[in-house]
């Protein structure tokens, strides 16, 4: 089957978007985030141009047919959030990112963006800064379960000519990614970056930094932006952080994470506490660093491939191996900042942000603040915490001397 025939048509649609857009009539599309976790979008025509939020009004829509709301009262509120330029519209258009609130105007179970901006608003004073490595894979349109650009029914050859690759056979789909790329810097999402990763046709961009709950914001946002550009291609994109089983690198949302104390000198000493902090709640970490509580994170947190185990927290200077890096540069400066690698690629930001703040900056000590599920290893958590602060971190000389401490 020609699956191409699938593909948005630029030339056809160009003919329609070459009429002249009233003056008084801007279109704006509302983006929410719906009860699994996937984003959804309709638009509405305003009669001025928006200079902020607060002048787009409230609108609403049927949660009942996004597992939002019951059927026999579907309504469910649009509150925008985050404004940002149309990149598919051009001119004066807008898109919206919103909040989902209930009819009793209480956020929806999903609203998980609600809970992040209270935790952020209690540690504006500590300036926390995020940067989010968003890894994805780009599957065919028809076929979701085979990798685009892959031999139909079979393997390309092992990782290794594939991450920050060049020269066709070695990268696919980087029309897409480049595209993104461009929308994303338009729209005005902080983009930082993009590469190709270790597995083919998988891909990574960053995000950043950003302080407090702009990262979600502008996270969430940049998938929304992905996904709507593969469209025109016919091109699935996968969060899944395991995409393909075997000897093929998973994908994850390394959070780098960082707040004045650490930036400033003497942070170092900052950073090894918050690294010990985040040792004893490992498991609860572990539990909203993906949607499925880690069972998602399981398959790809395994110890090989570039990753840790999910058992053990660990932390180290430039070791990719470890639950936490701390960079090189960073160790030589005495000051910067942490990266988070547990994080899965399909985790939602606002989520992992919130606990990173709880943990390190409202120290926090719970098994979890997000969830009634207790951490089954905590007490081993919390001795081997304890051990690891007899200890400073030395830099890594080699392979078998590496700087990384461990607790199960």
């Amino acid at each position: 089957m020609n699956y191409s025939m699938y593909a948005s048509n630029a030339n056809l649609m160009g003919r329609y978007f070459a009429l002249k857009q009233p003056q008084n009539q801007v279109q704006v599309q509302y983006v929410w985030i719906d009860g699994r976790q996937g984003l959804r979008a309709k638009t509405r025509t305003l009669n001025f141009v928006p200079q902020n939020v607060q002048q787009l009004p409230i609108w609403n829509f049927d949660g009942s047919s996004t597992r939002q709301s019951e059927g026999n009262n579907s309504d469910v509120y649009l509150y925008p959030v985050t404004m940002y330029m149309d990149p598919f519209r051009g001119g004066q258009n807008r898109i919206v990112l919103c909040e989902t609130m209930r009819y009793d105007k209480t956020p929806c179970v999903s609203n998980t963006r609600h809970s992040c901006k209270k935790v952020m608003d209690q540690v504006v004073d500590q300036e926390p800064w995020f940067g989010i490595e968003q890894e994805y894979s780009l599957l065919d349109g028809w076929n979701k379960t085979q990798p685009f650009g892959w031999p139909s029914g079979g393997f390309p050859a092992p990782q290794g000519p594939y991450y920050c690759g060049i020269g066709a056979g070695k990268v696919y789909g980087r029309d897409i990614v480049e595209s993104h790329y461009r929308a994303c810097m338009y729209a005005g999402v902080k983009i930082a970056g993009e590469n190709a990763e270790v597995m083919p046709s998988q891909w990574e961009y960053q995000v950043g930094p950003c302080e407090g709950i702009s990262i979600g914001d502008d996270l969430w946002m940049s998938r929304f932006l992905l996904h709507r550009i593969a469209e025109d291609w016919y091109v699935r994109v996968t969060f899944d952080p395991k995409p393909i089983p075997g000897d093929w690198n998973g994908a994850g949302g390394h959070t780098n994470f960082s707040t004045k104390a650490m930036r400033q000198d003497g942070g170092l000493k900052v950073i090894e506490s918050a690294c010990r902090k985040l040792a004893l709640r490992h498991r609860a970490h572990i539990q909203k660093y993906d949607p499925s509580g880690g069972a998602d994170n399981a398959r790809r947190l395994t110890g090989r491939l570039e990753t840790s185990s999910i058992d053990h927290f660990s932390w180290g200077i430039a070791d990719r191996g470890a639950s936490v890096r701390i960079s090189r540069q960073t160790y030589d400066e005495g000051k910067g900042y942490l990266e988070d690698r547990r994080p899965a690629s399909n985790m939602d930001p606002y989520v992992v942000c919130e606990m990173i703040i709880r943990t390190i900056c409202l120290n926090e000590t719970s098994p979890s603040s997000l969830s009634d599920t207790p951490a089954t290893s905590g007490s081993n958590e919390s001795n081997n915490a304890s051990k690891q602060q007899q200890h400073h971190l030395q830099p890594q000389k080699s392979a078998s001397s590496k700087s990384t401490k461990t607790a199960k």
